[in-house]
C-alpha cells in the first residue's frame, strides 16, 4: 500500500496494492491495521454507493454539526474528486486538494471530517463508491458551492450538471461560522 499526502494535512490518497493476472485483480479495499498505521483511525459505519453520467458533478457537501470522514473510491469509470478545508481557525482554511479516482488506478481518498467534498465525472458513466465515519444526518447537511471563485478550484469540466441542492449552495464566505466546522489540533 502507498500513501500520498495532498497539500491538505490529513487528507491522503491510498493506492492499494494490486495484485493481477490473466484472470483479473485482488486488492484489500480496506484493512483496519493497514489504514490505522496510516493515521486513518476512524470506524466506518455507513457505506455508499452512487452512479452518475459524465459532467455529472455533485458537492461540495459536508455535514455540521456530526461530521463526516470519507474514504472513497471509484468502481466503474473515472472521476476528479475533491476535497475543501472549510474547518474554521485551520491553517488550511479555504484549500482544496484534488485527485483523479477511477476503476484502473484503483485509489482510495481519506477526506477527514470538517472537510467538505465533491466529484465530477470524467467518463461516460462512473460508479462511486464511500464509507462515512458517521450517519447520514438531513439537519446537519450542508454544501459549498462547486465555483465559489475565492476557493479557485480547478474543475475539468466548465458547465456540469447540478442538483438542485448544488445550484443552491452557497459560498465559502456567506455561511454563518456557527454552521462550518472547528479546526481541533
Amino acid at each position: 500500500m502507498k500513501v500520498v499526502q495532498t497539500s491538505l494535512p490529513g487528507a491522503i490518497v491510498v493506492e492499494p496494492q494490486v495484485f493481477g493476472d490473466a484472470r483479473g485483480f485482488f486488492y484489500e479495499s480496506y484493512n483496519q491495521v493497514k489504514y490505522h498505521a496510516v493515521g486513518i483511525t476512524s470506524a466506518f459505519v455507513q457505506s455508499n454507493v452512487s452512479r452518475s453520467s459524465k459532467g455529472v458533478l455533485r458537492g461540495l457537501h459536508y455535514q455540521w454539526p456530526n461530521p463526516q470522514g470519507k474514504l472513497v473510491s471509484v468502481l466503474e469509470g473515472e472521476v476528479y474528486d475533491v476535497a475543501v478545508d472549510i474547518r474554521r481557525g485551520s491553517p488550511t482554511f479555504g484549500h482544496w486538494a484534488g485527485v483523479i479516482l477511477s476503476a484502473e488506478n484503483h485509489r482510495h481518498f481519506w477526506i477527514p471530517e470538517g472537510f467538505a467534498h465533491g466529484f465530477c465525472v470524467l467518463s461516460e458513466h462512473a460508479t462511486f463508491t464511500y464509507q462515512c465515519t458517521a450517519l447520514y444526518d438531513a439537519k446537519a447537511d450542508a454544501s459549498v458551492r462547486w465555483d465559489d471563485a475565492a476557493l479557485g478550484i480547478d474543475w475539468p469540466i466548465r458547465a456540469p450538471q447540478l442538483s438542485e441542492k448544488d445550484l443552491k449552495a452557497s459560498l465559502l464566505a456567506d455561511i454563518p461560522t456557527e454552521r462550518l466546522p472547528v479546526f481541533a489540533e
